[in-house]
Protein backbone atom coordinates (compact mmCIF):
# COMPACT_ATOMS: atom_id res chain seq x y z
CA UNK A 1 0.00 0.00 0.00
CA UNK A 2 1.30 3.40 -0.64
CA UNK A 3 2.26 5.67 2.12
CA UNK A 4 3.23 8.66 -0.19
CA UNK A 5 0.70 11.44 -1.10
CA UNK A 6 -1.56 10.38 -3.61
CA UNK A 7 -1.16 11.53 -7.44
CA UNK A 8 -4.25 13.26 -8.25
CA UNK A 9 -5.36 13.10 -11.50
CA UNK A 10 -8.78 14.36 -11.88
CA UNK A 11 -8.61 17.70 -11.94
CA UNK A 12 -11.25 18.23 -14.87
CA UNK A 13 -13.63 17.84 -11.68
CA UNK A 14 -11.87 20.32 -9.90
CA UNK A 15 -8.73 21.69 -9.49
CA UNK A 16 -7.02 23.09 -6.18
CA UNK A 17 -7.15 27.06 -6.03
CA UNK A 18 -4.79 29.08 -7.33
CA UNK A 19 -3.03 30.60 -4.54
CA UNK A 20 -3.78 34.17 -6.12
CA UNK A 21 -8.16 33.06 -5.73
CA UNK A 22 -7.28 31.72 -2.22
CA UNK A 23 -5.47 34.84 -0.87
CA UNK A 24 -8.14 36.98 -2.65
CA UNK A 25 -11.32 34.85 -1.43
CA UNK A 26 -10.01 34.52 2.32
CA UNK A 27 -9.40 38.33 2.37
CA UNK A 28 -12.82 39.63 1.58
CA UNK A 29 -14.31 36.67 3.83
CA UNK A 30 -12.95 38.70 6.71
CA UNK A 31 -15.05 41.69 5.30
CA UNK A 32 -18.94 41.86 5.92
CA UNK A 33 -21.00 43.79 3.65
CA UNK A 34 -24.26 42.80 1.25
CA UNK A 35 -23.33 44.09 -2.60
CA UNK A 36 -27.00 45.60 -2.47
CA UNK A 37 -27.02 47.34 0.48
CA UNK A 38 -26.61 50.76 0.01
CA UNK A 39 -24.47 51.81 3.27
CA UNK A 40 -20.40 51.80 3.43
CA UNK A 41 -20.40 48.26 3.99
CA UNK A 42 -22.81 47.32 1.22
CA UNK A 43 -20.48 50.07 -0.93
CA UNK A 44 -17.74 48.00 -0.67
CA UNK A 45 -18.84 45.11 -1.36
CA UNK A 46 -20.46 46.06 -4.18
CA UNK A 47 -16.95 47.34 -5.81
CA UNK A 48 -15.24 43.61 -5.24
CA UNK A 49 -18.01 42.33 -7.08
CA UNK A 50 -17.74 44.74 -10.31
CA UNK A 51 -14.27 44.28 -10.12
CA UNK A 52 -14.58 40.74 -10.20
CA UNK A 53 -17.37 41.22 -12.94
CA UNK A 54 -14.55 43.52 -15.46
CA UNK A 55 -11.89 40.83 -14.69
CA UNK A 56 -14.08 38.02 -15.89
CA UNK A 57 -15.00 40.14 -18.90
CA UNK A 58 -11.70 40.68 -19.70
CA UNK A 59 -10.74 37.30 -18.95
CA UNK A 60 -13.08 35.85 -21.46
CA UNK A 61 -13.62 38.69 -24.41
CA UNK A 62 -16.63 40.37 -22.91
CA UNK A 63 -18.06 43.07 -21.97
CA UNK A 64 -18.85 43.92 -17.73
CA UNK A 65 -22.61 44.28 -18.55
CA UNK A 66 -22.54 40.34 -19.79
CA UNK A 67 -21.22 38.66 -17.06
CA UNK A 68 -23.92 37.30 -14.94
CA UNK A 69 -22.62 35.64 -11.61
CA UNK A 70 -24.27 32.25 -10.79
CA UNK A 71 -23.76 29.38 -8.29
CA UNK A 72 -21.81 27.15 -11.19
CA UNK A 73 -21.44 26.02 -14.55
CA UNK A 74 -24.85 23.49 -14.11
CA UNK A 75 -26.84 26.38 -13.35
CA UNK A 76 -25.28 28.76 -15.68
CA UNK A 77 -26.03 26.48 -18.14
CA UNK A 78 -29.84 25.70 -17.08
CA UNK A 79 -30.39 29.90 -17.18
CA UNK A 80 -28.97 29.81 -20.74
CA UNK A 81 -31.15 26.64 -22.31
CA UNK A 82 -34.32 27.14 -20.59
CA UNK A 83 -34.20 31.09 -20.50
CA UNK A 84 -33.56 31.14 -24.71
CA UNK A 85 -35.71 28.37 -25.35
CA UNK A 86 -38.60 30.03 -23.06
CA UNK A 87 -37.88 33.76 -25.01
CA UNK A 88 -37.65 32.18 -27.83
CA UNK A 89 -40.85 30.33 -27.74
CA UNK A 90 -42.72 33.50 -26.39
CA UNK A 91 -41.82 35.62 -29.43
CA UNK A 92 -43.02 33.16 -31.34
CA UNK A 93 -44.71 29.48 -30.34
CA UNK A 94 -43.16 27.76 -33.71
CA UNK A 95 -39.75 27.57 -32.07
CA UNK A 96 -39.54 24.25 -30.40
CA UNK A 97 -36.64 22.91 -31.45
CA UNK A 98 -33.40 22.54 -29.45
CA UNK A 99 -30.39 21.47 -31.05
CA UNK A 100 -27.77 20.18 -28.93
CA UNK A 101 -24.42 18.06 -29.59
CA UNK A 102 -24.84 14.36 -28.55
CA UNK A 103 -22.23 14.89 -26.00
CA UNK A 104 -22.83 17.33 -24.01
CA UNK A 105 -22.44 17.57 -20.55
CA UNK A 106 -25.32 16.52 -18.37
CA UNK A 107 -26.12 20.13 -17.19
CA UNK A 108 -26.82 20.85 -20.67
CA UNK A 109 -28.88 17.11 -21.92
CA UNK A 110 -30.77 17.00 -18.69
CA UNK A 111 -31.89 20.31 -19.29
CA UNK A 112 -33.12 19.71 -22.82
CA UNK A 113 -34.46 16.30 -21.64
CA UNK A 114 -36.70 18.22 -19.15
CA UNK A 115 -37.64 20.91 -21.33
CA UNK A 116 -38.78 18.28 -23.89
CA UNK A 117 -40.79 16.48 -20.98
CA UNK A 118 -42.46 19.30 -19.65
CA UNK A 119 -42.62 22.20 -22.12
CA UNK A 120 -43.20 20.90 -25.44
CA UNK A 121 -39.55 21.00 -26.70
CA UNK A 122 -38.51 18.92 -29.45
CA UNK A 123 -34.56 17.55 -28.98
CA UNK A 124 -32.43 17.25 -31.90
CA UNK A 125 -29.38 15.78 -31.11
CA UNK A 126 -26.18 16.52 -33.31
CA UNK A 127 -24.51 13.56 -34.36
CA UNK A 128 -20.53 13.20 -34.11
CA UNK A 129 -17.84 11.28 -35.33
CA UNK A 130 -15.42 8.85 -33.72
CA UNK A 131 -13.52 11.76 -32.17
CA UNK A 132 -16.87 13.18 -30.62
CA UNK A 133 -16.52 16.21 -33.12
CA UNK A 134 -20.00 17.51 -34.23
CA UNK A 135 -21.10 17.00 -37.94
CA UNK A 136 -21.43 20.40 -39.33
CA UNK A 137 -22.72 19.22 -42.70
CA UNK A 138 -25.87 17.34 -40.60
CA UNK A 139 -26.52 20.37 -38.90
CA UNK A 140 -26.45 22.64 -41.33
CA UNK A 141 -29.13 20.67 -43.79
CA UNK A 142 -31.04 19.99 -40.39
CA UNK A 143 -31.45 23.95 -39.45
CA UNK A 144 -32.32 24.99 -43.35
CA UNK A 145 -34.65 22.20 -43.42
CA UNK A 146 -36.91 24.53 -40.81
CA UNK A 147 -34.98 27.35 -39.38
CA UNK A 148 -38.32 28.90 -37.93
CA UNK A 149 -39.17 25.80 -35.91
CA UNK A 150 -35.37 25.89 -33.96
CA UNK A 151 -35.29 28.02 -30.60
CA UNK A 152 -31.93 27.46 -30.01
CA UNK A 153 -28.66 25.52 -31.16
CA UNK A 154 -26.43 24.52 -27.68
CA UNK A 155 -22.71 23.08 -28.00
CA UNK A 156 -19.81 22.57 -25.49
CA UNK A 157 -16.75 24.40 -26.39
CA UNK A 158 -14.67 21.07 -24.69
CA UNK A 159 -15.85 18.09 -24.07
CA UNK A 160 -15.27 17.16 -20.25
CA UNK A 161 -15.10 13.16 -20.63
CA UNK A 162 -12.53 12.93 -24.09
CA UNK A 163 -11.26 16.61 -24.36
CA UNK A 164 -12.11 16.51 -28.00
CA UNK A 165 -12.56 21.06 -28.64
CA UNK A 166 -15.52 21.34 -31.00
CA UNK A 167 -15.59 24.15 -33.96
CA UNK A 168 -17.61 26.55 -32.04
CA UNK A 169 -16.67 29.59 -34.90
CA UNK A 170 -18.32 27.17 -37.91
CA UNK A 171 -21.17 26.17 -35.57
CA UNK A 172 -22.19 29.69 -34.82
CA UNK A 173 -21.54 30.49 -38.75
CA UNK A 174 -24.24 28.04 -39.64
CA UNK A 175 -26.99 29.15 -36.77
CA UNK A 176 -25.90 32.93 -37.87
CA UNK A 177 -26.96 32.15 -41.45
CA UNK A 178 -30.62 31.43 -39.82
CA UNK A 179 -30.42 34.01 -37.27
CA UNK A 180 -30.12 31.46 -34.29
CA UNK A 181 -28.62 32.14 -30.86
CA UNK A 182 -26.06 29.25 -29.55
CA UNK A 183 -25.27 28.48 -26.24
CA UNK A 184 -21.84 27.27 -25.65
CA UNK A 185 -20.92 25.38 -21.93
CA UNK A 186 -17.18 26.46 -21.85
CA UNK A 187 -16.77 25.23 -18.52
CA UNK A 188 -14.01 22.84 -19.63
CA UNK A 189 -12.29 25.30 -22.34
CA UNK A 190 -12.03 28.23 -20.35
CA UNK A 191 -8.71 28.61 -18.79
CA UNK A 192 -7.66 25.75 -20.83
CA UNK A 193 -7.75 26.98 -24.16
CA UNK A 194 -8.26 30.46 -25.51
CA UNK A 195 -11.88 31.64 -25.23
CA UNK A 196 -13.61 34.47 -27.13
CA UNK A 197 -17.06 35.09 -26.03
CA UNK A 198 -17.74 38.00 -28.37
CA UNK A 199 -15.01 36.93 -31.03
CA UNK A 200 -17.22 33.43 -31.36
CA UNK A 201 -20.51 35.62 -31.65
CA UNK A 202 -22.41 33.29 -29.05
CA UNK A 203 -25.75 34.64 -27.77
CA UNK A 204 -24.36 32.67 -24.16
CA UNK A 205 -21.64 31.03 -22.43
CA UNK A 206 -21.25 29.23 -19.12
CA UNK A 207 -18.51 28.94 -17.25
CA UNK A 208 -17.25 27.51 -13.53
CA UNK A 209 -15.02 28.67 -10.82
CA UNK A 210 -13.47 25.45 -9.51
CA UNK A 211 -12.74 24.57 -12.91
CA UNK A 212 -9.92 26.61 -13.35
CA UNK A 213 -8.48 27.11 -9.45
CA UNK A 214 -11.42 29.18 -7.75
CA UNK A 215 -13.65 28.68 -5.49
CA UNK A 216 -16.25 26.00 -5.31
CA UNK A 217 -20.05 27.26 -6.15
CA UNK A 218 -19.71 30.16 -8.24
CA UNK A 219 -19.76 30.65 -12.08
CA UNK A 220 -21.02 33.10 -14.20
CA UNK A 221 -23.06 33.05 -17.50
CA UNK A 222 -21.60 35.46 -20.62
CA UNK A 223 -25.25 37.09 -22.34
CA UNK A 224 -25.05 39.07 -25.04
CA UNK A 225 -26.44 42.72 -24.27
CA UNK A 226 -28.90 42.04 -27.36
CA UNK A 227 -29.94 38.86 -26.27
CA UNK A 228 -33.39 38.23 -24.11
CA UNK A 229 -33.62 35.70 -21.10
CA UNK A 230 -36.51 34.43 -19.33
CA UNK A 231 -35.28 34.03 -15.80
CA UNK A 232 -35.42 30.69 -14.29
CA UNK A 233 -35.38 32.16 -10.72
CA UNK A 234 -36.98 34.88 -9.00
CA UNK A 235 -36.59 36.98 -6.41
CA UNK A 236 -35.04 40.60 -5.76
CA UNK A 237 -33.86 40.95 -9.79
CA UNK A 238 -30.09 41.08 -9.66
CA UNK A 239 -27.95 40.58 -12.16
CA UNK A 240 -30.04 42.46 -14.68
CA UNK A 241 -32.54 40.62 -13.61
CA UNK A 242 -31.80 37.12 -15.17
CA UNK A 243 -30.48 35.88 -12.09
CA UNK A 244 -32.05 36.77 -8.62
CA UNK A 245 -30.14 36.40 -5.27
CA UNK A 246 -27.40 37.95 -3.03
CA UNK A 247 -24.17 37.71 -4.31
CA UNK A 248 -21.34 36.59 -3.00
CA UNK A 249 -18.39 39.06 -2.70
CA UNK A 250 -15.88 36.62 -1.80
CA UNK A 251 -16.49 33.87 -4.36
CA UNK A 252 -16.45 36.66 -7.24
CA UNK A 253 -13.08 37.97 -5.83
CA UNK A 254 -11.35 34.38 -5.45
CA UNK A 255 -13.19 33.41 -9.39
CA UNK A 256 -11.73 36.30 -10.87
CA UNK A 257 -8.38 36.35 -9.74
CA UNK A 258 -8.59 32.69 -10.51
CA UNK A 259 -9.05 33.60 -13.95
CA UNK A 260 -6.73 36.38 -14.25
CA UNK A 261 -4.02 34.55 -13.66
CA UNK A 262 -5.29 31.35 -15.74
CA UNK A 263 -5.52 33.79 -18.83
CA UNK A 264 -1.85 35.26 -17.79
CA UNK A 265 -0.16 31.81 -18.01
CA UNK A 266 -2.47 30.28 -20.30
CA UNK A 267 -0.47 30.07 -23.48
CA UNK A 268 2.61 28.56 -21.37
CA UNK A 269 0.59 26.33 -19.24
CA UNK A 270 -1.27 24.68 -22.12
CA UNK A 271 2.46 23.98 -23.88
CA UNK A 272 3.52 22.57 -20.44
CA UNK A 273 0.19 20.02 -19.72
CA UNK A 274 -0.31 18.85 -23.19
CA UNK A 275 3.84 17.81 -23.07
CA UNK A 276 2.51 16.03 -20.26
CA UNK A 277 -0.52 14.90 -21.57
CA UNK A 278 1.56 13.53 -24.46
CA UNK A 279 4.05 11.88 -22.19
CA UNK A 280 0.78 10.27 -20.19
CA UNK A 281 -0.79 8.51 -23.53
CA UNK A 282 2.98 7.41 -24.56
CA UNK A 283 3.76 5.90 -21.27
CA UNK A 284 -0.05 3.97 -20.67
CA UNK A 285 0.34 2.81 -24.10
CA UNK A 286 3.39 1.13 -23.34
CA UNK A 287 2.20 0.06 -20.20
CA UNK A 288 -0.98 -1.72 -21.66
CA UNK A 289 -0.73 -1.49 -25.26
CA UNK A 290 -4.30 -3.13 -25.19
CA UNK A 291 -5.48 0.20 -23.82
CA UNK A 292 -7.56 2.58 -26.78
CA UNK A 293 -7.22 6.28 -26.36
CA UNK A 294 -10.72 8.66 -26.92
CA UNK A 295 -10.69 11.87 -28.63
CA UNK A 296 -7.98 13.16 -31.28
CA UNK A 297 -4.43 13.02 -30.19
CA UNK A 298 -3.47 16.47 -30.92
CA UNK A 299 0.51 15.30 -31.26
CA UNK A 300 1.66 18.77 -32.57
CA UNK A 301 -0.29 21.01 -29.98
CA UNK A 302 -3.32 22.65 -32.54
CA UNK A 303 -5.55 22.52 -29.79
CA UNK A 304 -7.99 20.27 -31.13
CA UNK A 305 -7.52 18.49 -27.78
CA UNK A 306 -7.95 20.03 -23.85
CA UNK A 307 -4.32 20.11 -23.18
CA UNK A 308 -4.70 18.00 -19.66
CA UNK A 309 -7.10 15.83 -20.80
CA UNK A 310 -6.31 11.84 -21.66
CA UNK A 311 -9.31 9.78 -21.87
CA UNK A 312 -9.20 5.65 -23.01
CA UNK A 313 -10.70 2.88 -22.51
CA UNK A 314 -9.23 -0.45 -21.50
CA UNK A 315 -10.71 -3.16 -22.47
CA UNK A 316 -11.49 -6.33 -20.52
CA UNK A 317 -12.37 -4.60 -17.36
CA UNK A 318 -14.92 -2.28 -15.53
CA UNK A 319 -14.06 0.94 -15.29
CA UNK A 320 -15.11 1.61 -11.55
CA UNK A 321 -12.76 -1.37 -10.62
CA UNK A 322 -9.53 -0.09 -12.54
CA UNK A 323 -10.62 3.23 -10.89
CA UNK A 324 -10.60 1.73 -7.48
CA UNK A 325 -7.23 -0.25 -8.15
CA UNK A 326 -5.64 2.94 -9.17
CA UNK A 327 -7.14 4.51 -5.77
CA UNK A 328 -5.64 1.69 -3.80
CA UNK A 329 -1.79 2.28 -5.75
CA UNK A 330 -2.05 6.11 -4.81
CA UNK A 331 -3.27 7.42 -8.19
CA UNK A 332 -6.74 9.03 -8.30
CA UNK A 333 -8.83 9.13 -11.64
CA UNK A 334 -11.70 9.25 -12.88
CA UNK A 335 -14.22 6.92 -15.18
CA UNK A 336 -15.88 10.20 -16.65
CA UNK A 337 -19.46 8.12 -17.00
CA UNK A 338 -22.50 8.63 -15.42
CA UNK A 339 -23.96 7.42 -12.35
CA UNK A 340 -27.77 7.57 -11.56
CA UNK A 341 -28.53 6.08 -7.96
CA UNK A 342 -26.11 4.38 -7.82
CA UNK A 343 -26.06 2.27 -11.12
CA UNK A 344 -23.22 2.91 -13.08
CA UNK A 345 -23.92 3.48 -16.41
CA UNK A 346 -21.89 3.16 -19.81
CA UNK A 347 -20.99 6.75 -20.91
CA UNK A 348 -23.50 8.52 -23.44
CA UNK A 349 -20.63 10.53 -24.80
CA UNK A 350 -18.40 7.43 -25.87
CA UNK A 351 -21.75 5.47 -27.11
CA UNK A 352 -22.48 8.48 -29.64
CA UNK A 353 -19.07 7.71 -30.87
CA UNK A 354 -19.32 4.74 -31.47
CA UNK A 355 -18.36 2.69 -29.08
CA UNK A 356 -20.41 -0.75 -27.99
CA UNK A 357 -21.32 -0.48 -24.58
CA UNK A 358 -18.62 -2.94 -23.20
CA UNK A 359 -16.31 -0.85 -24.83
CA UNK A 360 -17.58 2.61 -23.12
CA UNK A 361 -17.74 0.81 -19.43
CA UNK A 362 -13.73 0.16 -19.53
CA UNK A 363 -13.21 4.18 -19.60
CA UNK A 364 -10.74 5.89 -17.55
CA UNK A 365 -10.12 9.91 -17.59
CA UNK A 366 -7.50 11.47 -16.24
CA UNK A 367 -6.78 15.32 -16.06
CA UNK A 368 -4.08 17.23 -15.61
CA UNK A 369 -4.03 21.00 -13.67
CA UNK A 370 -1.15 23.14 -12.72
CA UNK A 371 0.03 21.09 -9.37
CA UNK A 372 0.26 18.18 -12.05
CA UNK A 373 4.53 17.35 -12.29
CA UNK A 374 6.52 14.97 -14.57
CA UNK A 375 6.24 12.69 -11.75
CA UNK A 376 2.74 12.30 -11.08
CA UNK A 377 2.93 11.28 -14.32
CA UNK A 378 5.42 8.62 -14.18
CA UNK A 379 3.65 7.46 -11.30
CA UNK A 380 0.65 6.47 -13.38
CA UNK A 381 2.94 4.66 -15.85
CA UNK A 382 4.23 2.92 -13.66
CA UNK A 383 1.07 1.48 -11.77
CA UNK A 384 -1.21 1.37 -14.42
CA UNK A 385 -0.39 -2.03 -15.69
CA UNK A 386 -0.60 -3.61 -12.47
CA UNK A 387 -3.59 -1.30 -11.93
CA UNK A 388 -5.32 -2.72 -15.55
CA UNK A 389 -4.24 -6.74 -14.84
CA UNK A 390 -5.62 -6.82 -11.40
CA UNK A 391 -9.22 -5.27 -12.72
CA UNK A 392 -9.14 -7.23 -15.41
CA UNK A 393 -9.08 -10.15 -12.79
CA UNK A 394 -12.06 -8.39 -11.03
CA UNK A 395 -14.14 -7.37 -14.29
CA UNK A 396 -13.86 -11.55 -15.75
CA UNK A 397 -14.93 -12.77 -11.96
CA UNK A 398 -17.54 -10.20 -11.90
CA UNK A 399 -18.83 -11.83 -15.70
CA UNK A 400 -18.05 -15.48 -14.25
CA UNK A 401 -20.58 -14.53 -11.31
CA UNK A 402 -23.60 -13.09 -13.37
CA UNK A 403 -23.00 -16.06 -15.62
CA UNK A 404 -23.35 -18.61 -13.03
CA UNK A 405 -26.38 -16.80 -10.66
CA UNK A 406 -28.05 -16.74 -13.85
CA UNK A 407 -28.00 -20.12 -14.59
CA UNK A 408 -29.58 -20.58 -11.52
CA UNK A 409 -32.63 -18.05 -11.49
CA UNK A 410 -31.31 -15.61 -8.67
CA UNK A 411 -31.21 -12.14 -9.31
CA UNK A 412 -27.67 -10.79 -9.43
Amino acid sequence: MRTSAPVYLDHAATTPMAPAALEAMTAELARTGNPSSLHGAGRRAHRVVENAREALAAAAGAHPTEVVFTSGGTEADNLAVKGLFWSRRDADPRRVKIFASSVEHHAVLDAVEWLEAHEGAEACWIPVDEFGRVDLHWLHAELAADPGAVALVTCMWANNEVGTVQPIADIVRIADEFSIPVHCDAVQAFGSVPVDFAGASLATMAVSGHKIGGPVGIGALYVRRDVVLTPVMHGGGHERAMRSGTLNAAAAAGFAAAASDAVVHLAAEAERLATLRDRLIAGVGQAAPEATLSGPADPDHAGTRLPGNAHFTFPGCEGDSLLFVLDMLGVQSSTGSACTAGVPRPSHVLLAMGRTEEQARGAQRFTLGHTTTADDVDILVAAIGEAYARAGKAGMAGKQSSIQTAGTGLNA
